[in-house]
């Protein structure tokens, strides 16, 4: 058992003895070994084998060209952005030189009075509090939603019911617009009475008339960016690693612990960058604001009275009235939007790439 087989006839010159589990090989290598070799020649480095250089790339190909027309792409919605930014900056300055208010801190908006005064606060105040209303309003609802279907409902239902959330964002915004102010207003009016009945000592949950205000504006807004924050959600919590998970529940907990550990500190990129994009929806809604909200130019904190006004519904509405000031004027007020949800989109952009297998997963 412990012999050495016989080595083969080229063995002699410096050959490592093999023992007898491995006979078989070592007499296949020793009939490759008196195989003859035929002499190398230069022709054999052209190919892959043998140590030799890799095959020159063509000049064109598809690989090229799609890299090309990526390229372009890109560089034309950078150029079309920039051509925007100029477009809105060359409308609104003569409109901004003839006013004669503060832009940035005045709270009405009469363009068309010779001389012009217009101001951006009260209206930049009441985008931003309608927005964050309504994520305030439906961030817990879509993580809710988006954790249900994505560990807690079956597959085949989890499918169904994400298709039907997903359909919501395929809804025009008119016809929010028209149930919020048709359908919903008398239920937010009766909710706005009870609010200021028991927590009126709260500023935000002031005295009447109740009817079209922020909050309902802002109700409206949260059903809209409730299918962006849930859909994107979902898709975050798939991706977490099995093995995060099985850990999780390996070590005693319970799903909601395991949630709590594992899937929602994985997904947080993620979440963040969802909230923001529906932030960026919420920022730039037109119509559905313009029939919700009052219509009013002034700074309050009070969100169930009748009022409130934002960027987009305010150029909604006077559009049609304005004149050449009046228009620069509301170019000037669009530019101030652009601005921010600019802003706010290349934040959720840059929270997306801050970590790289959540951009992977999602490409």
């Amino acid at each position: 058992m412990g012999e050495t087989p016989p080595r083969s006839a080229h063995a002699g010159t410096g050959g490592h003895p093999v023992t007898l589990g491995h006979e078989r090989s070592a007499g296949a290598s020793a009939r490759v070994a008196e195989a003859p070799v035929s002499p190398r020649t230069p022709d054999d480095d052209r190919g892959l084998g043998g140590g030799g250089g890799l095959p020159r790339a063509r000049a064109f190909g598809a690989e090229r060209a799609f890299r090309g027309v990526t390229l372009a792409a890109g560089v034309a919605v950078l150029v079309i952005i920039a051509a925007i930014a100029v477009f809105l900056i060359a409308k609104a300055v003569p409109a901004l030189r003839a006013n004669s208010a503060n832009f940035w801190t005045f709270e009405g908006w009469f363009p068309n009075d010779d001389p012009p005064t217009f101001g951006i606060g009260a209206l930049a105040f009441g985008t931003v509090l309608t927005a964050l209303l309504a994520l305030l309003v439906a961030v817990p609802v879509a993580l809710g939603i988006a954790l249900y279907l994505s560990h807690y409902a079956p597959r085949r239902l989890g499918t169904a019911l994400g298709f039907v959330i997903d359909l919501l964002a395929a809804v025009p915004s008119v016809v929010f617009g028209l149930w919020g102010r048709d359908y919903l207003v008398g239920p937010v009016a009766d909710l706005s009475a009870w609010l200021n009945r028991y927590f009126g000592w709260i500023p935000i949950f002031g005295d009447g008339p109740y009817g079209n205000s922020i909050l309902l504006g802002s109700l409206v807004l949260a059903i809209m960016v409730l299918p962006i924050i849930t859909s994107l959600s979902r898709e975050v919590f798939l991706q977490t690693p099995t093995a995060n998970e099985e850990a999780a529940l390996a070590l005693g907990a319970t799903r909601w612990e395991m949630l709590r550990t594992a899937v929602l500190p994985y997904g947080r990129p993620g979440i963040i960058a969802a909230v923001m994009l529906g932030l960026g929806r919420a920022l730039g809604e037109t119509i559905a604001l313009a029939l919700t909200l009052g219509s009013t130019y002034a700074i309050s904190f009070n969100i169930l009275a009748n009022g409130g006004n934002s960027i987009a519904a305010n150029i909604a509405n006077r559009f049609a009235e304005a004149n050449e000031t009046g228009r620069g004027a509301l170019i000037a007020s669009g530019l101030v939007l652009f601005a921010i949800t600019l802003v706010v989109n290349i934040t959720a952009r840059a929270i997306i790439y801050r970590r790289r297998e959540f951009t992977e997963s999602a490409a």
